[in-house]
């Protein structure tokens, strides 16, 4: 039994650092519309993706979990630049399998107030986008999407470090806002 739990323990966290070489939408892609229980600044309420869009572009990134090292600095690199991405009309959300309880703790002390995140407890949207860690429905890869507001995938990148995905997606909608600049 012991043997057991000890192995499916190393599966799930050789899971988390294992390089993503999975599928993942493409550029192009319409994005899967979804309402989900979100927190920002521990108060919560409900996000919608097509809400989001009417403002702009919108940065959803996943993570697989709060509280651990490499969700914290991701966490607190998207708050670093949270007013940039504001700047450029984006809405930053980020995605996990955690329950709202803990998101709601982890918008205010990771995400700084300046995000919300939301929950996915079932893996529905995780599952949609193609972000859930292989066999582990419940927890999600490090996969960062630019959704446009024709809610076509502009920009898509998987990587288990979490160093380059506030740099790289703050490029994409930089592009996008180029692409199509505002009247």
């Amino acid at each position: 039994m012991i043997r057991s739990m000890l192995a499916a323990l190393a599966a799930c966290l050789l899971s988390l650092t294992a390089p993503q070489a999975h599928a993942q939408l493409n550029v192009g892609d319409v994005a899967p519309d979804f309402t989900a229980q979100a927190a920002l600044g521990g108060k919560p309420f409900r996000f919608s993706l097509t809400e989001a869009l009417k403002s702009g572009p919108v940065v959803l990134y996943f993570f697989p979990k709060a509280f651990t090292q490499g969700c914290t600095i991701e966490a607190n690199r998207f708050a670093e630049a949270h007013d940039e991405y504001a700047s450029l009309g984006a809405t930053v959300i980020g995605m996990s399998g955690d329950d709202i309880e803990t998101l709601r703790r982890f918008s205010v002390s990771e995400c700084r107030d300046k995000f919300a995140v939301a929950a996915d407890a079932g893996g529905k949207v995780m599952q949609a986008y193609k972000a859930t860690m292989p066999n582990v429905v419940t927890y999600a890869r490090r996969i960062s999407y630019v959704i446009g507001p024709d809610r076509r995938i502009s920009y898509a990148f998987a990587s288990g470090s979490p160093d380059d995905h506030v740099p790289n997606t703050l490029a994409a909608v930089r592009a996008l806002k180029q692409a199509k600049p505002s009247h």
